[in-house]
């Protein structure tokens, strides 16, 4: 009788993370009559990747198609899993230890400073389309034109920082402590009390001083 389950084989590999920093994942099965064991580990620059994990699953065919659609966590992974794994820093090997959660934050950080620097690249490159005879060096090529193709291509808004003064009227109520009202100032109060912000993220109160102030004793 035909038994639907199969085994399946997780690896996971990494290259040199100062000249390549590739990561490969390969999952290998035997439902198809060979083993799901050992695999070639070459990357596409040549060298030899080193395995970090490699996780084992016993899965029945109808339960392993449920789970590619949901995604559901597969019960052989443990994020506090120890993993070594192999790490070459300017040149010196380590072997470092980590926490399977750990090295996927890790790889996930990676990965954002890929996207970070593949940006950056990106902009360069369109920068340096521009510097040719057709582009900014072109004498009809005015320079507020070159100016406002470089802020689009920085995503860039170019600003200008201006001090404003300006007097600003207040009325405020206060209940004075009748031990208090023969002394009291409202010049000197209103500058130890009041609070002046912004909510408008580009503007910064520096400061503010309190003139002249006028109290009603009615």
């Amino acid at each position: 009788m035909f038994d639907p389950s199969f085994t399946s084989t997780k690896h996971t590999f990494v290259c040199d993370p100062n000249e390549c920093d590739t990561l490969v994942e390969i999952t290998t099965s035997d439902r198809f009559g060979f083993p799901s064991g050992v695999i070639h580990n070459t990357c596409p620059c040549g060298r030899q990747m080193s395995l970090i994990s490699s996780t084992i699953e016993n899965t029945p065919t109808i339960e392993r198609k449920e789970m590619q659609e949901t995604s559901t966590v597969p019960e052989t992974y443990n994020p506090n899993l120890l993993v070594t794994y192999k790490s070459i820093n300017k040149g010196e090997v380590s072997y470092p230890t980590l926490k399977v959660n750990e090295l996927e934050w890790a790889m996930e950080e990676k990965n954002r400073q890929f996207d970070r620097l593949n940006e950056a690249q990106s902009k360069i490159n369109k920068i340096i389309d521009n510097l040719n005879a057709n582009g900014w060096y072109n004498p009809n090529y005015d320079k507020s034109e070159v100016l406002q193709d470089l802020c689009e291509i920085l995503n860039h808004e170019p600003k200008q920082t201006v001090t404003i003064s300006a007097q600003v009227t207040v009325e405020v109520e206060y209940d004075i402590p009748l031990d208090e009202v023969e002394d009291f100032d409202a010049r000197y109060f209103l500058q130890d009390n009041l609070s002046i912000d912004s909510y408008h993220g580009d503007v910064v109160v520096e400061s503010f001083d309190v003139q002249d102030a006028d109290v009603d004793w009615n």
